[in-house]
């Protein structure tokens, strides 16, 4: 469904980006991962035309965005950075003004939307009295109108207090399921990410660190939660059971490993043992992981 190839850019002189290549399959839900300033949102800019690419190509369904982007963004909604509204109109004027900047605007598909996305009761209120809630979901409602095979969502969730944040995610999740929806998506917030994406790119500065499926961060290498002192001696007996540190008191060990015996061996050394407790490996560990990698 999206195509990204090899995409770089400067501002300034400076690398924004540095040969970025994924794809999207169709329904798919796929993330964008990486702190501010990595390059998330210049890339979604480039896919939707808004951004000039140095070098490289997008194609969304087979047709070039450089080439042909009216007939390539035919199939696409989104919404890319902080949605604009006519703050003195109401959410219904606001929708009839900016879909027909693009095509014909049809009522009753109109009203399906907005009762989909939970506005019906304040659509026709000025969209200067909407919480930031209501304004994403209006905005939620101009992305789907032109019935997009794909929708493009730039930091999505970004100010949303916890109820929202799931709201959306059960939203977006139910597009997939009932009409196999598209979605690409940028986050730095890595809890949803996990929870909403089948895969994930990782961006630091400006490249691509990581790819792959987030079931694959399913390590079936047993990680472990280890509180002990000294930390000396966790050290010397953890790499002795060929354990690796993740990050901070964390330790991922092989696949087999005799946890008693690893506890054992802890406290046969002089350890003074407070805590081991599994974990799951997480998307956050995968991230620390490739930007410790990548910084070094």
């Amino acid at each position: 469904m999206l195509s990204v190839k090899n995409l770089t850019k400067k501002f300034a002189g400076k690398d924004a980006l540095k040969g970025i290549s994924f794809e999207v399959s169709r329904g798919e839900i796929y993330g964008l991962l990486g702190h501010n300033g990595a390059g998330k949102s210049t890339t979604l800019g480039i896919i939707l035309s808004m951004v000039a690419a140095g070098s490289g190509e997008v194609l969304i369904g087979g047709v070039s965005v450089q080439k042909n982007p009216r007939k390539a963004l035919q199939k696409v909604g989104s919404i890319f950075e902080s949605p604009a509204f006519y703050d003195y109109m109401s959410g219904w004027e606001n929708l009839k003004v900016l879909v027909g900047l693009s095509g014909p605007f049809d009522e009753g598909k109109a009203r399906e939307v907005v009762e989909r996305v939970g506005l019906t009761k304040r659509i026709d209120s000025k969209v200067s009295a909407y919480s930031h809630g209501m304004r994403q979901r209006l905005a939620l409602a101009q992305a789907l109108l032109p019935e997009p095979e794909i929708l493009l969502l730039d930091e999505p969730t970004d100010g949303l207090d916890p109820e929202g944040i799931k709201w959306f995610r059960d939203f977006v999740l139910g597009l997939r399921e009932e009409r196999g929806m598209t979605v690409l998506f940028n986050s730095h917030l890595l809890s949803e990410v996990e929870q909403m994406c089948d895969r994930v790119s990782i961006i630091r500065a400006g490249e691509l660190v990581y790819e792959g499926a987030v079931n694959d961060l399913r390590d079936d290498r047993p990680t472990l939660k280890i509180t002990a002192t000294p930390s000396e001696v966790l050290t010397e007996v953890a790499v002795r059971f060929q354990g690796e540190q993740m990050s901070g008191d964390r330790w991922v060990f092989p696949e087999g490993t005799a946890i008693p015996e690893l506890i054992r061996s802890l406290v046969e050394a002089g350890a003074e043992v407070e805590e081991v407790t599994p974990v799951r490996r997480s998307l956050e560990d995968v991230y620390l992981e490739h930007s410790s990698l990548s910084s070094s």
